[in-house]
């Protein structure tokens, strides 16, 4: 097939097996450029417990109605044809993920589809304390947990009424029940905590969690917000070593978004995820289906293929399969960032690795 001459602008609605080619199923799906597609961003509701900053506007946010929300049964449909495209790491988020009715269940679920070798969470932990023990035990393999700040007022004004100390109670039931390892996220916003970083990056002295910092995205509703605000990953690492000395570089998977370190001495590391500064494109290996099941073909571009149509007017699980192995195929090669392309994504926890 001739490479795609898609631009990364105009979202495709809807895509019937019947009308093109037929994929081979016998092996994983591969896009225009060779790069085998096998981590699934899953978005379980648009809804949020937090407000943050640099995520939603204030006021004025419209989520969709729950009917336009795929179901559990809908859902597990989507995925079960996923793996069979080759798909084997999913990541739960949101909005918040915690949100989710019956989200035990769900997971339990998700774990049993063939092929479907790893889960993990992204969340704000507000209701972790009382999930997490649960979570593991129906076979949620480990989370990410966002927390920007470890001062509590400026915790609290970051995410519009957030509680850290609740946040920090799920961390620690994270941990104990064994949803390793545990990765903290940090947004940095200049003027806001980009202060902190130090303290942050300190976490990692005696405990083997990975801390990682992400650059501001120029999301829709706080896009100047992160025009003004964002701190590149390479002044993150100047102000560390500052303070810390030099910092070890740690090999990492080429697929993952964050470039790893370790602080002298320390028992877990740091990452920097770089996506306006120093993007990964080239070895990307990760798609995203929101919650009312639009399957966006990069975390940072709004092309889409609709499958809730698809499930909706009856497609068989061969059939979604087939749209989503053209989706793969059809993935851009990176983000429109430079080219000043930005993205409608809700959340910046899409980002978090």
């Amino acid at each position: 097939m001739a490479a795609n001459p898609l631009s990364g602008t105009t979202p495709i609605m809807f895509y019937e097996p019947a009308r093109h080619p037929r994929y081979p199923t016998d092996t994983p799906a591969l896009d225009q450029y060779g790069r085998r597609i096998d981590y699934l961003r899953v978005s379980l509701t648009d809804r949020c417990n937090m407000r943050c900053v640099y995520c939603m506007p204030a006021v004025g946010m419209q989520f969709a109605p729950r009917p336009e929300l795929l179901t559990n049964d809908e859902l597990l449909l989507v995925i079960s044809a996923a793996a069979r495209a080759g798909f084997r790491k999913l990541r739960l988020t949101g909005g918040e993920p915690t949100l989710r009715h019956d989200l035990v269940n769900l997971v339990r679920e998700l774990k049993r589809i063939p092929g479907i070798e790893h889960i993990a969470m992204t969340t704000n932990a507000l209701r972790l304390r009382k999930l997490a023990q649960s979570l593991r035990e129906a076979g949620l393999d480990r989370v990410n947990i966002s927390i920007d700040t470890l001062d509590p007022v400026k915790f609290r004004m970051m995410t519009r009424g957030g509680n850290l100390d609740e946040v920090w109670a799920g961390i620690e039931a994270a941990d104990a029940a064994g949803l390793h390892p545990i990765k903290l996220n940090a947004v940095v916003v200049r003027g806001m905590n980009d202060e902190e970083v130090v303290r942050l990056a300190g976490l990692t002295l005696n405990r083997p969690w990975e801390f990682r910092f992400i650059e501001v995205m120029p999301l829709t509703g706080v896009a100047g917000l992160a025009e003004e605000g964002i701190v590149t990953s390479a002044e993150l690492i100047a102000r560390l070593e500052q303070c810390y000395g030099p910092l070890e570089e740690i090999g990492h998977a080429p697929s993952d978004p964050a470039r790893t370190y370790r602080l002298p001495g320390a028992k877990g590391v740091i990452g920097f995820i770089s996506s306006v500064s120093d993007p990964f494109c080239a070895t990307c290996n990760r798609m995203r289906l929101t919650a009312d099941g639009r399957l966006h073909l990069c975390l940072l571009r709004d092309d889409e293929v609709d499958l809730r149509a698809a499930v909706r007017s009856g497609a068989s699980v061969d059939e979604i399969e087939q749209i989503i192995r053209h989706a793969v195929y059809i993935k851009p090669w990176g983000h429109g960032l430079p080219e000043g392309v930005k993205p409608t994504l809700r959340g910046m926890s899409e980002l978090g690795g």
